[in-house]
């Protein structure tokens, strides 16, 4: 069953700096129908004005994933660790017990735009830690390149949940069919493009939750580039 999700029917915030497309209920907006989806909790889709961020704030038992489609942001952690983030990177804070940081776009001309996506960890309390790792084009082309699982297989980011991460780009004639077990859920989102999964069409922004079913067809790319979660139904 794949229950069609449209990118107008989010939440929605205008900061001036920040403009925010919610996904699941977040800060105040409040949707009961939209809370999580098994353990997936955040996909918020961020567009963070020139030189503007989030200061130094507190999380702590989440999974935080970010993952940046245009321009960057420059994190700052209380573990000490500094970097950007950048298209092709992908960005894993275990918060734990607990953990203090900051998001700022660094450019003094170009917004960012980054999905910030929290996943519920299967157990809560364990030290904080920081990973990010880059993924090339090549590697998403035509195909689903795992970008974070609970073991870090085949060089992704380790997070603390039977979930799986992908992310994958498709156009014109590429096309791939995309297997689970049907006691698993499956989310796929549209974070730019368009494409068709199992006959269905979605467009940047939008999302498809996805029951009880073996196989998934992604064809018909325009430009596409998708997220897809492979995870244990928490139900």
């Amino acid at each position: 069953m794949l229950t069609l999700r449209k990118s107008d029917e989010r939440g929605y915030a205008n900061h001036g700096w920040l403009e925010s497309r919610f996904s699941f209920s977040f800060a105040d907006y409040h949707d009961p129908k939209h809370v999580h989806f098994g353990p997936l909790r955040v996909i918020n889709d961020d567009y963070i004005a020139a030189g503007k961020g989030f200061g130094m704030h507190g999380h702590r038992d989440m999974e935080i994933v970010t993952y940046v489609l245009e321009g960057a942001i420059a994190h700052k952690d209380s573990l000490g660790n500094g970097a950007e983030i950048r298209p092709g990177e992908v960005q894993r804070m275990s918060a734990g017990t607990g953990i203090m940081h900051s998001e700022f776009n660094p450019s003094a001309a170009d917004r960012t735009h980054l999905l910030q996506i929290w996943i519920i960890p299967n157990r809560a309390g364990g030290p904080a830690s920081y990973e990010q790792k880059f993924y090339g084009p090549e590697e998403k082309r035509g195909t689903l390149r795992l970008v974070a699982s609970p073991d870090g297989a085949n060089g992704s980011v380790r997070i603390q949940q039977d979930t799986k991460m992908y992310a994958g780009l498709f156009d014109a004639a590429e096309s791939m069919i995309f297997s689970t077990s049907a006691d698993r859920l499956v989310y796929l989102h549209v974070a730019r493009g368009q494409v068709v999964v199992n006959g269905t069409t979605l467009t940047a922004g939008d999302a498809a939750k996805i029951e009880n079913e073996t196989s998934i067809a992604i064809e018909q790319g325009q430009d596409a580039e998708v997220l897809v979660f492979d995870m244990a139904n928490l139900h």
